[in-house]
C-alpha cells in the first residue's frame, strides 16, 4: 500500500516501464551514468543515459557525421518512384501507444517474374476508422527491372484500409505463387494470391481474421504435413471506450511520464493481446492450437516480431517470439506437434543481466559461420541492443549468451531506439554484418536536452575477425565495428524509422534496404559498396523426399543451406519474417569474396530431406527444386541462356 503523501509517476512506454515513488514536492532526476551490463536501470525508458553530442551539438542520434569514409549505401527513393506514397499513422502529437510503433515492410516477388517487388504496410488515423476521412492506404510497388518500382496496391486489391502493422510472405496453399498476411489493429488480412496480378483477402473464411492488435506473424510447417502454419502476435487490447492515458481507468490512474514529462501510455500497466498458433488444415481454413501446441501465451505477453526457424537444420521449425518489456518466448518443436518452452532455459528470454529487454525487432543469421543461427534483438534507448550467440544445440536443449559487449555491439547502440533489424553481408565478403534503422516513440524528445531524437540515423555494423584476449587459449570470435555515417549518403539520413526489409532488389547480387518510417515516405538505400567480390543467391522449391514421401511447402519455407565455399561454411535460412514485423528477401544470399568457384550448397529441405548441389558459376540467381536441381539461373537480372 502506498501512502497518500506520495504519488507514482510511470513511465509506461513503447518499451518499458520505470515506476518510482516520489513526493509532491520532489522531481524526478534522470541519472547521468550510461547503463552497463551490471546495471538494471538501462532496460527502463524513464531513466537517462548520458547524453552524447556531436562538434555541432546535434544529439549523436541525429549526427555525428563524417566528411570521408565508405560509402555503403545511397538513397534513390525519389529516383526508384517510391517517394510519392507516405505512411500515416495517427496524429503527430502521438498521443497514444497505437499511433507510435509504426509498420512493416515485406520484399516479395508477388507475379513470379523473377525480381522483388515492395509492399509497404500503411497506418491509419481515428478519422479513417470513423469513416470521416479516406483511409491511408497500403503499397505494392512492383519492380518494372530498370530501377524503378510501380504502385499496384489498388490494381491488385491489397490497400489494406485498416490500421495496418506487421506483414509476412508465404504461399500458404502451395499453388506456387506468395500471399501476404497483413496484422492490424483490428481484423486482418491473408491476401491470396490469384495469379495475375491481383489478390483475394480470405482471412475470414481462413478462420485468420482475429480482432484486436496483432502487430507480427510468421509461416511454418511445425508438423511435418507440407502445409504451412500460421503464428500470429498478440500486442496491447486497445480499447477505444477506454483509451489508456494518464490517470485513466484503463493505466490503473498512474500518469505516464518519460523523464518528467507526459507521454503516451503503454505497453506496460496495459492488458496484453494473446498470440495465436493456426494449423492450415490443407482445404483453405485454419484451426486455432495455440493451447495444444504448448505455445499459449498465458500471461499475454506484448508480442512483436515472429520467427519461425529450424535451428537444428532438422525440418522442424522452432518459434522465437520478441516481446516488449516482457521475457522472450523461445519454443522448440518437439516433433510430436508440440513445443517445448525453452525462453528462459536457453537464455533467449533475458538479457545478461537478467533484465527483460524492449524487444522490437529480430535478425536472424549466423555471423560466426560456425553453422549456428544466432539473433540480434533491438530495444529501446537507454539501453544496449542484445547479441544472443548460438552456443550450440543439442537433441533437446537450445543455448544462447548474450555477447553484445564483447562483440562490440552493445555500447554505440545505447542512445538508439532500435526497430528493423538484419544480418546482411553487404560487402560480399563471406561475413554476415549488421543493419538496424532507429526512431524515437515520443515527439516530445526534440523539445528537450536529453541526447535524443525523435528522427534518428541507421546503423550499419562491419563484421572483423576479433582480438585475442592476453593469455587465451579460446578463439578470438568475431567483432562488429560501426561504419561511419559519411554525410550525404545512406547512413546519414535522419528519420524515424520503424520496419525495414534487407533484399537484392536489382538482382546484381548486393543486398539493399527498404525502410517504412513512420509519417513519411519511404526510403530506399541502394547498395552502391564499391567491392567487386563474387556471390551466388538460391531460389528454392520443395517437393517430396524420394524415400519418405514427405512433402516440403512449396516455397521451401524453414529450409536451411549450408555454402562450402572460398574456405569457409555459411549457413543461411529461408524465412516468411524478421527484422521488426516485416519479411525480407526469401532467397539465400553467399558472399563468395575473391572466389571464382560458387562451392556445393547442402540443402536441408523442410521435409528432412538432405540434397547436395554443386553450384557452376558465381554471380547468379539458382532456382533449384527439390529433386530435380538447377532448373534455371538469372544473369544479371535475366535468363542467362538469354546472355
Amino acid at each position: 500500500m502506498i501512502r497518500k503523501t506520495l504519488s507514482i509517476a510511470c513511465c509506461l512506454v513503447a518499451a518499458a516501464l520505470t515506476c518510482t515513488l516520489i513526493t509532491e514536492s520532489q522531481t524526478p532526476q534522470p541519472p547521468t551514468s550510461a547503463p552497463s551490463q551490471s546495471q538494471s536501470s538501462g532496460v527502463s525508458g524513464g531513466l537517462g543515459a548520458a547524453a552524447i553530442y556531436d562538434s555541432d551539438h546535434r544529439p549523436i542520434t541525429a549526427g555525428g557525421f563524417v566528411d570521408s569514409g565508405p560509402i555503403v549505401f545511397q538513397d534513390v527513393t525519389k529516383a526508384a518512384g517510391l517517394a510519392n506514397w507516405t505512411h500515416k499513422m495517427g496524429t503527430s502529437e502521438k498521443n497514444f501507444i497505437l499511433e507510435t510503433n509504426g509498420s512493416g515492410v515485406a520484399l516479395l516477388d508477388y507475379d513470379n517474374d523473377g525480381w522483388l517487388d515492395i509492399y509497404l504496410v500503411n497506418g491509419a488515423t481515428f478519422n479513417s476508422l470513423d469513416g470521416k476521412e479516406t483511409p491511408p492506404r497500403a503499397a505494392l510497388f512492383h519492380n518494372n527491372h530498370d530501377g524503378t518500382f510501380t504502385d499496384v496496391a489498388t490494381k491488385a486489391g491489397v490497400t489494406n484500409d485498416r490500421w495496418g502493422f506487421g506483414v509476412s510472405i508465404a504461399d500458404f496453399d502451395n499453388d506456387g505463387w506468395p500471399d501476404i498476411y497483413v496484422g492490424n489493429y483490428g481484423k486482418n488480412r491473408l491476401y491470396r494470391n490469384n495469379h495475375d496480378g491481383t489478390f483475394t483477402d480470405v482471412a475470414e473464411k481462413a478462420g485468420v481474421a482475429l480482432g484486436n492488435w496483432s502487430p507480427g506473424s510468421t509461416w511454418g510447417d511445425y508438423d511435418g504435413d507440407g502445409q504451412l502454419d500460421l503464428y500470429v502476435t498478440g500486442y496491447v487490447h486497445f480499447d477505444r471506450n477506454n483509451m489508456p492515458t494518464s490517470r485513466s481507468k484503463a493505466t490503473n490512474y498512474t500518469q505516464c511520464l518519460y523523464r518528467g514529462v507526459n507521454v503516451n501510455c503503454g505497453p506496460r500497466g496495459l492488458q496484453g493481446e494473446p498470440d495465436h498458433l493456426f494449423h492450415n488444415n490443407g482445404d483453405g481454413t485454419f484451426t486455432d492450437v495455440t493451447q495444444k501446441a504448448g505455445v499459449e501465451d498465458k500471461d499475454k505477453a506484448y508480442g512483436f516480431t515472429a520467427i519461425f526457424i529450424s535451428l537444428n537444420a532438422n525440418g522442424r521449425p522452432d518459434l522465437l517470439v520478441g516481446n516488449d518489456s516482457t521475457p522472450n518466448f523461445l519454443y522448440v518443436n518437439k516433433g510430436d506437434g508440440a513445443f517445448d518452452d525453452q525462453g528462459y532455459s536457453s537464455g533467449f528470454a533475458l538479457n545478461d543481466a537478467g533484465r527483460e529487454i524492449a524487444s522490437m525487432g529480430i535478425a536472424a543469421g549466423d555471423y560466426e559461420n560456425n553453422g549456428q543461427v544466432d539473433f540480434f534483438v533491438s530495444d529501446f534507448g537507454d539501453d544496449y541492443k542484445v547479441l544472443y550467440r548460438n552456443d550450440g544445440t543439442g537433441s533437446t536443449n537450445v543455448n544462447f549468451t548474450d555477447v553484445s559487449y564483447r562483440t562490440g555491439v552493445a555500447q554505440p547502440t545505447i542512445p538508439f531506439v532500435g526497430w528493423g533489424t538484419g544480418f546482411l553481408d553487404y560487402d560480399n565478403d563471406g561475413w554476415l554484418d549488421l543493419f538496424m534503422v532507429n526512431g524515437h516513440v515520443y515527439p516530445q524528445v526534440d523539445q528537450h536536452e536529453w541526447g535524443t531524437s525523435w528522427a534518428e540515423r541507421p546503423l550499419l555494423f562491419h563484421n572483423i575477425p576479433g582480438k585475442e584476449a592476453p593469455n587465451s587459449k579460446a578463439p578470438a570470435g568475431r567483432r562488429f565495428e560501426l561504419v561511419p555515417p559519411v554525410k550525404n549518403t545512406g547512413l546519414a539520413m535522419v528519420l524515424p524509422a520503424r520496419g525495414a526489409a534487407f533484399g537484392d532488389l536489382f538482382n546484381d547480387g548486393k543486398i539493399d534496404v527498404v525502410i517504412n518510417p513512420v509519417d513519411g515516405p519511404p526510403v530506399l538505400l541502394k547498395n552502391v559498396n564499391p567491392d567487386h567480390h563474387h556471390w551466388v543467391e538460391l531460389k528454392l522449391i520443395g517437393g517430396t523426399d524420394p524415400k519418405t514421401g514427405k512433402k516440403s511447402p512449396r516455397d521451401a519455407t524453414c529450409a536451411t543451406v549450408f555454402l562450402t565455399a572460398n574456405g569457409m561454411k555459411q549457413r543461411q535460412d529461408v524465412l516468411s519474417s524478421g527484422s521488426y514485423i516485416s519479411a525480407n528477401d526469401r532467397r539465400p544470399h553467399f558472399g563468395l569474396g575473391d572466389s571464382t568457384d560458387p562451392g556445393s550448397a547442402e540443402i536441408h529441405w523442410p521435409n528432412s530431406h538432405i540434397e547436395t548441389i554443386k553450384l557452376p558459376t558465381p554471380d547468379r540467381i539458382y532456382t533449384i527444386e527439390e529433386n530435380k536441381g538447377i532448373t534455371s539461373s538469372l544473369c544479371t537480372g535475366k535468363p542467362c541462356a538469354a546472355q
